[in-house]
């Protein structure tokens, strides 16, 4: 009964909806009647060109199934056996690698490394030879082989122990367990291998931080910076957008990159883009002379001066006026300050003669070179000077380190260029001062290997653009 009275409720709506419908339509037709007609002529035309493609489907006559052969073939498994057996007889070994950390023990690293092996931490922490796996330096490669947990194998590379082979030679800790169980462990010198890595990254944020997303090492990003820091002022002209290509020499061990620092191979040539302006720089050796970088025609990238006399710092206080921390007013700053920790190693920005080396004043210990052409350099607040006066000194030679001696608020380089007792912009002379030249054979030469040193470096850039081009159209 409640379904027929639903329904009877139903009907009269439905009916007086149809009746308003056909009013609503009778009244648009009254007053459109052209376009009614058009839209009934459109309604019928396209009903016509559904009937038309579907229709001609009703009429096809069904396509027969296919045939399917079932084909059975035997496969002999005559060997199986055999390597079952061989399979039983040699248990599962899995291996797994890491580095040694700052703060690593013992049983910190073969926990990482996924060992539970009680004998294989007591082994290393009292055997004469095994004790040496933490010791010196941390960054070391670990590869361990376990068998559920258990120490098969353990393998340590890092730096060699002689610091005048850390170029050439590593150190390898070998710890391995016999069939009776125990433990015995050696150690040996092992060449390192050299090859050549080719990476490019772009600027973000900072160099280095670019550096570490393209997984160039540390090292080489140092060099890249050094090579180029006289035509780019990284503090203050580097953009985002920038980019640079390398290529470098890095060192393997056992066919496995180095994670230790120190044994840093040499960047062969880099490319550095800033501000839309392309600057490169090639490794070269002229026999007789020494080696130094070059750009694509011969001219010679190492200049008299370097930009700064300290490698890969941060400038504090740069060449302007600035309020004075300890005086507390406004002076004229004429020199540059670098901050670093003390004890950071200072050297010479060009060829001189050390025509001072002590204390004066405020400068607490200083350290002048005299260069051609009445040219001077100072050297203040140091903790240490490693010269006399009198001595001659090399472009890039240790001189002393930084520290905080004289009226200085925290340790820094105060680092001064005057020429004919005038003070100067040291930035400015770096850039301006000569450059190295090629001799005509030598150019030549030079000028063959270029080209192929372009080609690789070209490749590296095309390769990030489409990296980049390929990432923006994923994000």
């Amino acid at each position: 009964m409640t379904s027929k009275n639903n329904l009877r409720d139903v009907f009269p709506s439905l009916r007086t909806l149809a009746l308003v419908g056909l009013q609503s339509t009778q009244n648009l037709m009254h007053r459109h009647p052209r376009r009614v007609s058009a839209a009934v002529l459109a309604l019928l035309a396209g009903s016509a060109m559904t009937a038309f493609g579907v229709a001609p489907l009703t009429v096809l006559p069904s396509a027969p199934p296919p045939t399917i052969t079932q084909v059975s073939e035997a496969v002999p498994l005559s060997e199986l056996a055999g390597q079952l057996v061989q399979l039983d007889a040699q248990s599962l070994a899995l291996y797994r690698t890491d580095v040694t950390r700052p703060n690593d023990t013992v049983d910190t690293l073969l926990n990482r490394l996924g060992i539970n092996d009680p004998q294989a931490a007591y082994f290393l922490r009292h055997d004469p030879i095994g004790q040496t796996l933490l010791l010196k330096r941390t960054g070391k490669m670990i590869k361990v082989v376990s068998d559920n947990g258990r120490l098969r194998e353990l393998v340590a590379r890092g730096p060699a122990e002689a610091s005048a082979q850390v170029d050439t030679l590593f150190t390898r800790l070998t710890v391995t367990r016999d069939a009776s169980g125990a433990l015995a462990a050696h150690t040996e010198q092992a060449p390192l291998l050299a090859t050549s890595q080719l990476a490019s990254g772009t600027i973000a944020s900072s160099l280095y931080a670019a550096a570490d997303d393209a997984h160039v090492p540390d090292a080489i990003t140092n060099q890249i910076a050094e090579i180029f820091s006289n035509d780019i002022d990284f503090r203050r002209e580097l953009r985002k957008g920038d980019a640079f290509s390398v290529l470098y020499e890095a060192h393997t061990a056992d066919g496995e990159p180095i994670t230790w620092g120190g044994s840093s191979g040499r960047v062969l040539a880099a490319r550095f883009i800033n501000k839309d302006k392309t600057h490169d720089a090639v490794w070269f050796q002229e026999p007789g002379r020494k080696g130094a970088y070059y750009d694509l025609n011969g001219r010679g990238k190492t200049r008299a001066f370097l930009a700064s006399p300290l490698a890969f710092s941060r400038v504090t206080s740069g060449f302007a006026m600035r309020f004075h921390p300890l005086l507390q007013r406004w002076k004229a700053h004429l020199g540059t300050d670098y901050g670093a920790p003390t004890g950071t190693a200072v050297r010479t920005v060009g060829d001189g003669r050390v025509s001072f080396a002590g204390q004066q004043n405020g400068y607490g210990n200083v350290i002048q070179i005299q260069h051609s052409g009445d040219r001077l350099t100072v050297y203040a607040h140091l903790s240490r000077i490693n010269v006399r006066p009198g001595q001659t000194v090399e472009q890039g030679q240790l001189i002393g380190a930084v520290g905080a001696t004289g009226w200085a608020t925290g340790p820094h380089l105060h680092f001064e260029f005057r020429i004919k007792g005038h003070h100067v912009d040291p930035m400015i002379i770096a850039r301006a001062s000569e450059s190295t030249q090629l001799s005509p054979l030598a150019l030549a030469q030079f000028r063959q290997m270029a080209v192929t040193v372009a080609q690789r470096l070209d490749t590296a850039g095309q390769q990030q653009l489409a990296g980049a081009h390929s990432s923006q159209r994923f994000e």
